[in-house]
Formats: C-alpha cells, structure tokens, sequence
C-alpha cells in the first residue's frame, strides 16, 4: 500500500505543495498531463503572505534574484491625481516587498528545488478518474490505463479540475464574460506625465475604465499593460482563433488610448505580437467541501476556489493553500489530530481568507469600472476608503495551525 500523495497538476500550487510535503517528511509524485512544464503566460504578483511561504521552503532568495520588486501599487486620474495607493509588500513592516516574476521563471525555481530534492515528477501521465476511495487509500487511473494507488489524492489542476469533477461532477466554471488583454512592452520609451514608471499603477478614465501598467524583469525594464473587455463564451477553438487575432488584440489596446494619458499612447505605439496575452476570467461557486467524503481526494488552489485577479492574489491564495495543507496533514500523520477535523478547520480557515480577498476584489473592481457601467451602484459600494491589510500580508500559519492542533488534539 503506498503512503505518499498523489498530486495532480505540476503547476506553481501542486510543485509547492510538493515542497512543503518532503520540508514534512511526506513523500509525494507530482503528475501532470502535459509533457513538460508549461511555458506560457506572463507575471505573477506575490506579496508577503505568499512570499512567507517560498521563504520557508528555501525558495525566496531565488525568487527576489529573479523578479521586480517594489512596495506599493496606485490607482491614479489621467492628470495624476492620486485616487488611492495600497501596499502589496513592505520589507519593513512585512519582511518582504512585493515580487513580479515571471511565472515561467518561478516555475524553473521551483523545478530546480524539487529536482535537488529528488520528489518524483511524471510529466504526460493525465488523471482521468478515481476507481476506488477507502479509509485509508484511493486508487486513481490516467489516461494510459495504468492504475495508480496513494494514501491521498490532491487536485492542483487549476479552475477546469478534473479531480473536481469526483466531488462535483456536474460544476461547471462560470465565465463573467470579461477578459483580460495584455501585452510585455519594453519601459524606455514609456512616459507617465514625462517621468518613466517606477511601481504599478492603474490610471482611471471615468469614460473608458481602467488601463494597468506594471513592471516587471529585475531592472524593470519590461512592463506588463493591459485592459479589460466584454466578450461572449467561446469553444477552445474559438478562444484559440481570438488568441491568435492579433491584429484586432493590438487595435483594442490601442483604441482610446488618449483616454488614458501619455502612458497608455507611449506603451501601446509600438506592441509586439508575440507577447501579447489573454486572460479570460472564469468563477466557480463557494464550494462546500475541498474533501471527498472518504477524505482521500482533496482539491485545492484554483480547483478550489478561482479568484479574478483584481487584487493580484490567485496564486498568493494557493500557496497559502499548500502550505497550511502540509502542515495539518503532518500533524494528523504523526497522530497529534484527527484528519477529518484538520481538513474541516483547512477550509474553513482558507475559505475565509479568500472571502475577504473576493471582498478587496470586488471595491477594487468597482473602482475600476467606466462611470455609465456604475448605474445602481449605491454610493457606499464604490467608497473610497483605505486598504488595511495587514491581516493580509502578516498571517502566521505555522503559529495558528499549532494552536488549533494543541487545542483539539488527540490529548486536548
């Protein structure tokens, strides 16, 4: 009978989670469907909740070597005009500025780690479903018709999880009919009010919405741009022949550009084609459980719970993920608390944080949306107010995961 984890998706949550299991001393096999790791999109933003976690795994060193830091992220008028400023990192008050890396970057990171450290990875094996849970193991088959038996099954196969489909095989991913359209674009010739950019920033067009710009590259001297469109559910196919319309992708970014000010007509002159993205959002529902009932299928990250990116926390929420799961499966392992009861405090307190990060999200969406789309918006929905979120950036999850074992332990 195998003792290790299956972990399903070699992406950043299930290569993490594959860290901090072996920093416990579980054995895990990484398996993913693709041959290699995937090598496409842009940059991710980690802030210090996140950055905690890669820093206790050995990976953050490599991680601020690698990407664009910087503290702080604004929301601005065309003119200049503040509208509000909000922290994604503080090394004096967090221990870590914020990070944008690129994600394949991060994933080589990781890679390198898990390499050292020798955790199995099987590139091409594809799950395809679970033929038998038990109490104490589960017996899943790929796409080869090999089986496969581990004491636990984690789905980290992102927002179209198959492993979901074994506790939810009806759930469907909801698309919120808004995309992202992004593209890399070298800084020098990019001005904001004659002065280059220096930190993230989002200007605000009461007319046209939102146009963001963000630094990336160690020496920042790519930026990411990007803004946001309406547009109606698509097969695979048609999203790739979108994908690949990338004359109409470059005309979007560069219609009303004068709406936005210097920056937004010296970033989009001159776009390469090739490093243009698109990033359609999809929501799944709150979920009720991240656990089979057997307990030996559990899904986490985007499988569990999809979070828009208007607050930079998709993959900050999933390492968060990861780690507080390592931490509870120990424990119950080593017979210090029962594994039902860490996995329902898991979710419950993962779900939380999520809850008020959607919370963020929404009052930043809302202050992004163009004047004539704010219609029934109550005045309070779209209120200025501060961001506090030191409950963001300075959670202790090893000191709250001791806590919770300590007082409902098999000696509490």
């Amino acid at each position: 009978m195998s003792d290790e984890v299956a972990i399903i998706g070699a992406g950043l949550a299930g290569l993490t989670l594959a860290l901090a299991l072996h920093q416990q001393g579980i054995k895990s096999t990484i398996y993913e469907s693709r041959p290699a790791p995937l090598n496409i999109g842009g940059a991710v933003m980690l802030s210090p909740n996140a950055l905690k976690v890669l820093d206790a795994l050995d990976l953050y060193q490599a991680v601020r070597a690698k990407g664009f830091n910087f503290e702080e992220l604004e929301m601005q008028k065309v003119d200049g005009e503040l509208i509000e400023m909000y922290e994604f990192g503080s090394e004096e008050k967090y221990g870590f500025p914020g990070n944008r890396i690129y994600r394949f970057e991060l994933i080589d990171i990781i890679l390198g780690k898990i390499k050292e450290l020798g955790i199995p990875t099987r590139f091409g094996t594809k799950f395809t479903r679970v033929l038998e849970e038990t109490n104490d193991h589960v017996v899943w088959e790929s796409a080869d018709g090999n089986k496969h038996t581990a004491s636990c099954l984690v789905g980290a196969d992102g927002i179209h999880s198959t492993v979901r489909k074994y506790l939810y095989p009806d759930l469907v991913p909801r698309f919120t009919n808004m995309a992202g359209i992004t593209a890399a674009v070298p800084t020098a010739p990019v001005k904001h009010l004659g002065k280059p950019i220096t930190k993230p920033v989002t200007i605000i067009s009461e007319q046209k919405g939102a146009f963001v710009i963000a630094p990336q590259r160690v020496d920042g001297s790519e930026a990411l741009i990007g803004k946001q469109r309406r547009v109606e559910e698509m097969s695979r196919e048609g999203w790739d022949r979108y994908i690949a319309d990338k004359e109409s992708l470059i005309k979007f970014m560069q219609e009303d550009a004068g709406a936005f000010g210097e920056v937004a007509m010296s970033s989009t002159k001159h776009i390469d084609p090739n490093k243009m993205n698109v990033w359609p959002f999809y929501v799944i529902p709150q979920l009720d459980k991240w656990a089979s009932a057997g307990r030996r299928v559990v899904i986490l990250g985007d499988s569990a719970h999809a979070i828009p990116p208007s607050a930079g926390q998709g993959i900050n929420q999933a390492f968060e993920d990861v780690y507080m799961f390592a931490l509870l499966l120990a424990a119950s392992a080593a017979g210090r608390v029962d594994f039902q009861a860490a996995l329902t405090f898991w979710q419950d307190y993962r779900q939380g944080r999520v809850n008020k990060v959607l919370d963020v999200n929404k009052q930043i969406d809302l202050r992004r949306l163009p004047k004539d789309q704010l219609k029934g918006v109550s005045a309070e929905g779209v209120a200025q107010q501060d961001f506090d979120l030191t409950w963001l950036y300075a959670p202790d999850f090893k000191a709250d995961v001791e806590d919770w074992v300590k007082s409902h332990g098999a000696a509490a």
